[in-house]
């Protein structure tokens, strides 16, 4: 083997070794002083190029989402809020045009990460952010889903208040023509697992639809005795087209549209109603973590 081709050989298997080293620390939650060291060293990152590199911002908040590591994800967007959100390398998302970190924080139902995410997006024009939150995933990883559409089929009820409430479309398709509410009344009709879960994920997803359009409206009104026992009366007649809104669902939704989206969720606990009344009990714990207690609604 001729001495250059070997010294190359050589320096891409410490590369790779180096650059599972970053994995490790981020996992290991090492202070971030530490990571950005670690992370501005070329000698950590093998491009499929052949050359050495620096992990870009992006590529680190894609470890820190993996990982949880909630200070360094909190870094990276306050000191790099642009980098941040940019496309990683191809070694990292072979789409380049999907928004992986809104995926990656959806999947891992990352939901303290996911409202500094989308806070960060501000820095954006609005026509940006609009297109990168409702921009469809990677066909090969996400099958064409939006962030939203993720939600509903994961059953992530925090991360859909989120997405919702910081711009993202009910109405956008996936690549299969179906909205976030198909995705959503497809799950609920496949299986009975998880079933309060995924009411509550309708319940949210309504919140934010002042008007119903979702291809599977037909399909509630052939098999109405199975959607029905579903969804209850109420919101199966709604759906279907066969009566207006409930009375509460519209009061809330108009309550709900007067939060300022970098108010929310913490806007929620200002609404000038009782909290009985309030149609998502949504906080951040000190962990980073989400509670949510939301009403069924089978019970309005």
């Amino acid at each position: 083997m001729p001495w250059d081709i070997a010294n190359s050989y050589r320096c891409q298997k410490r590369c790779k070794k180096s650059s599972f080293a970053f994995y490790q620390a981020v996992r290991d939650l090492l202070p971030v002083w530490m990571l950005e060291e670690m992370r501005t060293m070329e000698v950590f990152h093998w491009e499929e190029s052949g050359r050495m590199s620096t992990y870009s911002p992006s590529e680190a908040l894609l470890y820190a989402l993996v990982h949880d590591h909630q200070q360094y994800g909190q870094y990276l967007l306050a000191k790099h809020p642009q980098a941040a959100l940019a496309a990683p390398s191809k070694s990292f998302c072979c789409c380049q045009a999907s928004a992986p970190h809104l995926a990656m924080a959806v999947r891992y139902n990352r939901v303290a990460t996911l409202a500094r995410i989308l806070s960060s997006l501000r820095v954006f024009p609005d026509s940006e952010r609009s297109a990168y939150i409702n921009r469809r995933g990677c066909v090969h990883v996400e099958s064409g889903k939006t962030p939203l559409h993720l939600a509903c089929e994961l059953a992530r009820a925090e991360c859909l208040s989120l997405l919702l409430a910081h711009g993202s479309s009910p109405y956008i398709t996936d690549c299969s023509g179906n909205t976030a509410l198909d995705t959503l009344l497809g799950q609920l009709s496949d299986s009975d697992l998880d079933t309060h879960r995924k009411n509550i994920c309708l319940h949210n997803l309504l919140l934010f639809m002042p008007e119903l359009k979702f291809k599977m409206q037909a399909g509630l009104k052939e098999n109405g005795s199975l959607w029905q026992s579903l969804l209850g009366t109420d919101i199966f007649q709604w759906l279907s087209g066969f009566s207006p809104p409930p009375l509460f669902i519209k009061a809330m939704q108009t309550l709900i549209g007067t939060i300022a989206p970098e108010k929310f969720p913490e806007g929620l606990n200002e609404l000038p109603i009782s909290h009985l009344l309030k149609p998502l009990d949504f906080k951040l714990t000190a962990e980073g973590t989400a509670q949510s207690n939301c009403y069924n609604f089978k019970m309005l």
